[in-house]
């Protein structure tokens, strides 16, 4: 089968279409014929070697197919599904953990279905979980017109609360502010004031912070005394290393850097969140933005494109018909 496989980390020079053999599903997983393959930020960690896995490996975790076959015989060949924590998607056939599958609803974009779990449950408990958003709360997102970030920016609008985005064009304060931002900001030295004057004077309750270095004291400083700043992305690196002692000196503030899998892994959690995902989805309380669609032969570029902060929204890979 055709697959993009890295032999050695580094740049998205290392993305390399190749031939090799498909994989052979075990009790707990299902082969699944891939689609669409999901395009994320995670994906550039483990190509990066930011995050280890055993090389050789297929990179990409999420997307959506059809069933080939299900070891234990409960789910039908051709039904239409979709995961996100399935490594090895960006191939032609990939095996899911049966715990993971999701049926996608009839008329359901395949674009949207191959990218709407990780990053739909990832604004889920951002907003339903990490800080569990109120009517009348405030709350910061960077990289608010990212994949993310615009899910994020919907919920947390749904629920009530105040949203202020940062962005880096005028085409993305557009998009955030079509997904429901009360206010977009630009990056600048002097963010948090200018968060904190249009916040009344105070800090907002809780920043979602998905670019990491570049923007990580300004989340800190944006954020009121024991409030939360959520660190779950590094787009422009990884935050160096300090004191805790600067979490006091803010307001006793609380920091934490969540995780998919942490957040879904709660008896029935992962469950809940999917559901919740797609039923919005459904409903169309939850819109997806697909900015960009490439050949799975293309996933250097696709790479290119998404940390060169050239795309909004989420972005695919096209595996096959």
């Amino acid at each position: 089968m055709k697959a993009i496989q890295i032999t050695a980390t580094g740049g998205p020079e290392v993305l390399v279409l190749r031939d090799i053999e498909a994989p052979v599903p075990d009790d707990d997983e299902v082969l699944v014929d891939v689609l669409v393959a999901g395009v994320n930020y995670i994906d550039t960690y483990y190509r990066e070697g930011v995050y280890h896995a055993g090389l050789p490996f297929v990179p990409g975790l999420e997307g959506t197919g059809r069933v080939v076959h299900d070891p234990q015989g409960e789910i039908a060949p051709g039904t239409v599904v979709a995961w996100c924590d399935a490594f090895g998607s960006y191939a032609e056939q990939v095996c899911v953990p049966r715990d993971r599958l999701v049926a996608v609803p009839e008329g359901v974009d395949p674009t949207v279905a191959a990218s709407m779990l990780l990053q739909g449950i990832t604004a889920h408990y951002l907003t339903y979980g990490v800080y569990d958003l109120q009517e009348g709360d405030s709350c910061l997102i960077t990289a608010g017109a990212g994949g993310v970030g615009l899910l994020a920016t919907q919920m947390a609008a749904n629920k009530g609360a105040r949203v202020y985005s940062v962005v880096s064009t005028d085409e993305k304060a557009e998009l955030a502010l079509e997904a429901g931002a009360t206010e977009v900001f630009r990056y600048s030295e002097n963010l948090a004031e200018i968060v904190r004057r249009r916040n009344g004077g105070v800090g907002v309750d809780v920043v979602y912070d998905g670019v990491g270095r570049d923007t990580f004291h300004e989340s800190l400083e944006a954020v009121r005394p024991r409030g939360t700043v959520c660190l779950f992305g590094a787009a422009s690196g990884p935050v160096e290393p300090f004191d805790p002692q600067l979490l006091n000196t803010h307001g006793s503030i609380f920091l934490t850097r969540p995780s998919i899998g942490a957040w879904t892994s709660g008896e029935g959690e992962f469950r809940m969140r999917a559901q919740a995902v797609t039923q919005a989805v459904v409903d169309g309380t939850l819109k997806f933005r697909i900015s960009g669609e490439y050949a799975l032969a293309d996933a250097a570029q696709a790479h290119r494109d998404l940390q060169g902060r050239r795309t909004t929204g989420s972005i695919v890979l096209h595996v096959q018909d």
